[in-house]
């Protein structure tokens, strides 16, 4: 089938067929807006299709209309088909499928059969339908509209093909910038000297990418400095031309971008040295690149080219990536090129920066808080105390035993109550059986005293001095009955605590001569007795001050003196410890014998790492016999 066709753009009319046609058409390498124009013409041609276009899925204002044809005026009304496509193009996306839907003209009768028909066909992708390709089908025979449709539906797939095409053309171009790229980073990796890599460098770039001047410059202080130029192995810092590339560089460096001039209408960087460079040095084309080292810009690369040769997307690209590869290497040797006190110096800069920069706030801050304490521990004092247990109790205690073998009647105290001197009756013992034994001892005694009595009047001189002695030896055994009963009443031989002796469990139980019923001891005359482990009594001293605080009252801390310390060690709780008598400077009546607490013996002042360390140091020492 020969038709007369032509490619819009491709010239004057030919005779050609749609076989080449759809050749030419599949072999165009030009940009996706004129294949897009150029594909509905083609396809409006072999439809045939009086209209077409090209939707494709938009945001929530609708599709995006990408081409039509034949081309709208600017500024004129979307036509009734288009506007009826983009209404249907979600639906037809979501579907997958080619649709026909009549339109119908204002022309047209109530139920007759539409003029006009409109042909949607889905874009496919990879994974998902991109968009639709419309058209406007005048005809209204359905084997008419099924042959156009089964001839635009073969047509589609050319846009994947283009696609495909565009997709190879840009990873041709990815490669060939690599290939660049490494090609300009093996020709300087053969240095292993600074001046010589930037040398090298810069002839490269200006060989490879045909520029008239390359230079590259690195930030020395607050300025950049320029470190090599193409081409030329001498040059002077006091030259302008060294000054304005310098200037351009500051430019690119302080921006942290890439600045090309002239520069597009669209850039928000700041172009005017680069400008100077350009009007003043020959150079219509000038493109400076940061050369960064862990995101931080350290360098500066400018290349500068003629008018007539502008720098393309894809030689900037390759430069960038060209310069990127290289930076790591040149800003290596840049630094140990240096001598040996310049390279110290900017250690102890790096140093610093990190030290004081904004990174790593959180290691700075415990870093700080680290050295703060270590310091405070080195060089501050505290007090050093031995600590250990102790447990209260009384310098004296008077012990009170039974009087004599009784039972008991009656038990009025019991540890800790007070007692008074002389006045608190303790317990009392049974005297009833002391009673009886008193009544019957003096009528005896009245017995012998009236025998003594008649013996005298009868002039019975021995027998009444008989009488008389065995009333003498009742009388004795009388007043040692009425000590007994006077001895009962137990009463307190001191005033202060009952420190034992509870016996309320114990009434009527008997008890013998001798057996201790009570300890009393005076209020005012506690002490305390401290258990110390081996390990810390020899920092001990007699006279040492400090501290005690019960385990009943632990707020509350009371003065005391060491008065003595036991030589000998005992094991207590499998460990030995020495025993230590303290003073009491204060006595609160709260306080009673036996209660136990912790006790700390002020030794001096010492540092608070030496102090804390100790335990350690000295478990080493043990174990290393250092």
């Amino acid at each position: 089938m020969e038709r007369t066709n032509a490619i819009p753009g491709g010239g004057r009319v030919t005779r050609l067929t749609t076989a080449e046609i759809v050749d030419r058409l599949s072999r165009f390498d030009g940009p996706p807006e004129q294949f897009l124009a150029n594909l509905l013409a083609v396809q409006c041609q072999i439809g045939p299709a009086q209209a077409g276009a090209i939707l494709r899925a938009g945001d929530e204002r609708g599709p995006e209309v990408l081409a039509v044809y034949p081309g709208l005026p600017e500024g004129s009304q979307a036509p009734v088909w288009l506007a009826q496509a983009a209404e249907a193009c979600p639906k037809v996306m979501a579907g997958g499928t080619t649709a026909v839907r009549p339109i119908h003209g204002p022309d047209d009768l109530y139920g007759q059969p539409a003029r006009q028909n409109l042909l949607l066909v889905p874009l496919r992708g990879e994974r998902a339908v991109r968009g639709i390709a419309a058209f406007l089908l005048d005809a209204r025979r359905p084997e008419v509209v099924a042959a156009i449709r089964e001839r635009l539906e073969l047509t589609v797939g050319l846009l994947s093909l283009y696609e495909m095409r565009l997709l190879l053309q840009r990873r041709q171009g990815d490669l060939r910038r690599l290939r660049a790229s490494m090609e300009t980073l093996a020709a300087v990796n053969a240095q292993d000297k600074f001046k010589g890599l930037a040398m090298a460098l810069c002839n490269d770039v200006a060989t490879r990418w045909q520029c008239e001047r390359v230079s590259v410059g690195f930030l020395k202080g607050r300025y950049v400095h320029l470190s090599a130029t193409s081409h030329t192995e001498k040059f002077s810092r006091k030259m302008k031309l060294v000054q304005d590339i310098e200037a351009a560089m500051e430019e690119c460096l302080d921006q942290d971008v890439e600045v090309l001039y002239p520069q597009s209408p669209s850039a928000t960087y700041v172009a005017r040295a680069a400008a100077e460079v350009a009007r003043h040095h020959g150079a219509g084309q000038v493109l400076s690149l940061p050369l960064r080292r862990g995101g931080e810009p350290v360098g500066v690369l400018t290349v500068e080219r003629s008018e007539e040769s502008p720098f393309t997307v894809e030689e900037v690209e390759s430069l960038r990536l060209a310069s990127d590869l290289v930076t790591p290497r040149l800003v290596n040797l840049e630094e140990h090129d240096r001598w040996f006190g310049a390279r110290l110096a900017l250690a102890v800069r790096k140093g610093a920066a990190t030290v004081v920069g904004p990174k790593h706030t959180w290691i700075k801050l415990a870093v700080i808080i680290a050295v703060g304490f270590l310091a405070f521990t080195i060089f501050f004092k505290g007090d050093y105390q031995v600590e250990g247990s102790f447990v209260l109790e009384p310098v004296k205690q008077q012990v009170v035993p039974a009087p004599f073998d009784g039972y008991l009647e009656a038990v009025h105290v019991e540890p800790p109550d007070a007692v008074e001197g002389g006045e608190t009756v303790l317990a009392a013992l049974e005297t009833a059986d002391l009673r009886m034994q008193l009544a019957e001892a003096r009528a005896e005694r009245q017995s012998y005293l009236k025998q003594a009595a008649a013996a005298t009047r009868d002039f019975k001189t021995v027998e009444a001095q008989i009488a008389e002695a065995q009333a003498e030896q009742v009388a004795a055994r009388v007043d040692l009955l009425q000590h007994k009963i006077d001895q009962a009443r137990i009463v307190s031989p001191l005033t202060g605590r009952v420190v034992s002796g509870d016996l309320k469990k114990r009434l009527g139980a008997p008890v013998k001569t001798g057996d201790v019923l009570f300890e009393v001891a005076p209020l005012e005359a506690l002490r305390a007795e401290m258990s110390v482990p081996e390990e810390d009594i020899a920092d001990l001293e007699l006279g040492q001050e400090g501290e005690l605080a019960t385990a009943g009252s632990p707020d509350r801390h009371f003065d005391f003196v060491v008065e003595r310390i036991t030589p000998v060690a005992q094991v207590q709780e499998q460990e030995n410890v020495y025993k230590v008598r303290l003073r009491l400077k204060d006595l609160d009546p709260r306080m009673l014998a036996g209660m136990e607490g912790v006790a700390k013996v002020y030794v001096g002042r010492r540092r608070y790492l030496w102090i804390w360390t100790r335990p350690i140091v000295r478990w080493v020492r043990m174990k290393l016999w250092i």
